[in-house]
């Protein structure tokens, strides 16, 4: 009896001298070791388009823009056989010399619930700041959310704009508005179409926000608008008309976005785009599946890595010879030349008519 009461002394020792890990399971933890298989070679092109888009949600006016198209995975479990069945997301860029330009499309049956962003579709793009700002952990820092500053983080950070539907009408605007902006912050409280800077996925803050103090200068930097392919407007939505559609009609989400290359951030809480020079993005897909809210940790994203984004100056040679092939500029050309030989035309033949009136009445001065 004596050696059982040991036996168990020690067994109860044991436990309570054993590391025991208390705390929340965090939603954005991967489920195991981290693996990616990306295609570094992968690039977009942002041309230099000046003129030819409206960011309205309709996509018409992308048709002569080449986009690349990219298999949706799970970002926190990458692996082809969890990819998004519905298809694949296309993203196009374009830029006019002072505004970038996106566009996200990703097939998906329409579903819509007013004031209920997790049972809409919703998309994010995420920008690298900072050289050591990693894919992988949203800019990678390791410090906890209470230990988050701009110099325990330093060099970790991205940008990320976040565009979650439930109660934005489609076809419309959002993003920066002046109630927001006046507020100094990246905020959209009309359509959650918000500017987010973040360290990691657990220290991200509205821009103008968070551990370092309120910026009064910053501001929404963004504007965008969304669309399916089963709406039917003629005149424009209001919330009135919501849910727009009928819940379940299969089609496409198109969403579209603009932003000045260059903003007036100074805390490293904007990317910043220049013509002729790269940028690292990635582009994020919610979706409530079966009907389900999804959850903030539960989205598909076009790669596992950065992709390269670059902006193509409007003298470059792949432009130069675009445009060189463009039939307008020839149009342009015949129509120039044809201006200049009739101009020629006109002024020879008034300076025969010319020539010719004043031989004929010619009146020598002895016959008057």
């Amino acid at each position: 009896m004596l050696r059982v009461v040991q036996v168990a002394a020690l067994l109860i020792a044991a436990l309570l001298l054993a590391p025991i890990r208390i705390g929340r399971v965090n939603s954005h933890e991967e489920s195991g070791e981290w693996h990616c298989d990306s295609d570094s070679g992968i690039r977009i092109k942002a041309d230099f388009k000046p003129g030819i888009i409206t960011v309205d949600g309709r996509v018409d006016d992308w048709k002569d823009v080449d986009g690349s198209d990219f298999p949706l995975l799970p970002a926190l479990d990458p692996d082809a056989d969890k990819e998004y069945n519905a298809g694949k997301m296309t993203l196009k860029a374009v830029h006019d010399g002072e505004e970038a330009y996106f566009m996200l499309q990703v097939n998906g049956n329409y579903t819509y619930t007013q004031g209920d962003r997790s049972k809409c579709a919703s998309v994010a793009l995420m920008f690298q700041i900072s050289e050591n700002a990693s894919y992988h952990n949203m800019g990678g820092c390791g410090q906890e959310p209470d230990a988050c500053t701009n110099q325990t983080c330093q060099g970790h950070e991205v940008d990320i704009m976040h565009f979650s539907l439930g109660s934005a009408i489609p076809g419309r605007l959002y993003g920066g508005n002046p109630v927001d902006n006046r507020d100094g912050t990246g905020d959209d409280r009309f359509g959650h179409l918000v500017d987010l800077y973040a360290w990691n996925p657990h220290c991200r803050f509205l821009d103008g926000l968070g551990p370092s103090g309120n910026d009064s200068t910053a501001q929404n930097d963004w504007q965008g608008s969304w669309w399916h392919s089963s709406l039917i407007d003629h005149s424009g939505f209001i919330e009135d008309d919501s849910p727009y559609a009928s819940e379940g009609q299969n089609g496409t989400y198109y969403f579209e976005f603009s932003r000045p290359l260059r903003t007036m951030d100074h805390f490293r809480q904007d990317a910043q785009f220049t013509i002729g020079k790269s940028n690292l993005l990635s582009a994020a897909f919610w979706y409530p599946m079966d009907g389900q809210p999804w959850e903030g940790s539960g989205h598909y994203t076009i790669s596992c890595d950065w992709i390269t984004l670059d902006f193509i100056s409007g003298t470059s040679p792949q432009v130069t010879m675009v445009a060189r092939k463009n039939p307008w500029d020839v149009a342009t050309a015949f129509s120039l030349l044809f201006s200049v030989v009739a101009f020629c035309i006109s002024i020879f033949v008034g300076h025969r008519i010319s020539k010719t009136n004043s031989t004929t009445n010619f009146v020598p001065m002895d016959e008057l």
